[in-house]
């Protein structure tokens, strides 16, 4: 593993933890507002603001976003986000060291495969990184085309925290998508970013009030983790390698998936 590549997942985990715990003050805060709507978005923007809980959760997000960027400069798309899925487990450790909320057996699964999945990872650098190709302008245009269409489906039932923390993740993902284009050179592709980070934003905010932390930062986050690691394989051309190593790349990327699964808690009936 090059030093850039070892410097780009550190950075991912840093991110990883930022986000985390954003989410989960952004998820306190929102839960305790009055309800937000999308006819009244001004009305939404001042509770929101108001909020300092929410405003802290708001900023440290933005800077766990920042070091995600500065991650894909140095790492391949599916491996940053292979490492940010392992940092999951601290999202779990947060909701009950600061909520309260004692977590299931499941869950805690969930936090254990977390970081096997990102110890498998590190092994499996042993024998290096594959660099992101650069992507078809077309092929980032479809699958972001495509994330929008599913993360509407995923908002038409409107009372369940989890289908707005589905879109969110989708959406999120998309971005991430789009940011990697972006920082490859493909400059166009700004606006496609802000448009994905902005409604994946809204979808979460809307989710905080409907249902709790994990079902919908945690669903959030398995997608935001799990569908750019396809990406980075089936649009940026990121192979694994040959022989052992191979099958515990790909392992690891099972395992990290598995175990932010298993800290989405199902939403109540």
């Amino acid at each position: 593993m090059t030093p850039s590549v070892a410097g780009g997942l550190a950075l991912a985990l840093g991110s990883a933890a930022a986000l985390d715990w954003g989410f989960l003050a952004q998820h306190g805060a929102a839960a305790s507002l009055p309800p937000l709507g999308l006819r009244r978005p001004l009305r939404a923007a001042r509770l929101l603001l108001g909020s300092r809980r929410w405003l802290a959760g708001f900023l440290v997000g933005i800077g766990g976003w920042a070091l995600y960027v500065a991650a894909l400069r140095l790492a391949p798309l599916s491996l940053a986000q292979a490492a940010s899925a392992g940092g999951v487990g601290l999202l779990a450790v947060l909701v009950e060291r600061t909520t309260g909320v004692r977590l299931a057996r499941r869950e805690w699964t969930g936090v254990g495969l977390a970081v096997a999945g990102t110890a498998v990872l590190a092994v499996s650098l042993a024998g290096g990184a594959s660099a992101s190709r650069r992507a078809e302008p077309v092929a980032v245009v479809l699958w972001v085309a495509g994330s929008l269409a599913v993360a509407g489906l995923a908002t038409r039932r409107p009372a369940a925290g989890a289908g707005f923390g589905l879109a969110a993740g989708i959406l999120y993902a998309a971005g991430d998508v789009a940011t990697k284009a972006a920082v490859g050179g493909a400059a166009g592709f700004v606006p496609a970013v802000l448009a994905c980070h902005g409604l994946g934003f809204v979808a979460l905010q809307l989710g905080f009030q409907r249902g709790g932390a994990l079902a919908t930062a945690g669903v959030a986050t398995l997608l935001t983790n799990g569908v750019p690691i396809a990406a980075g394989m089936a649009v940026f051309g990121e192979g694994v390698p040959a022989g052992t190593l191979g099958v515990l790349r790909v392992l690891s990327f099972v395992i990290v998936v598995a175990g932010a699964a298993a800290l989405a808690r199902p939403e109540p009936a």
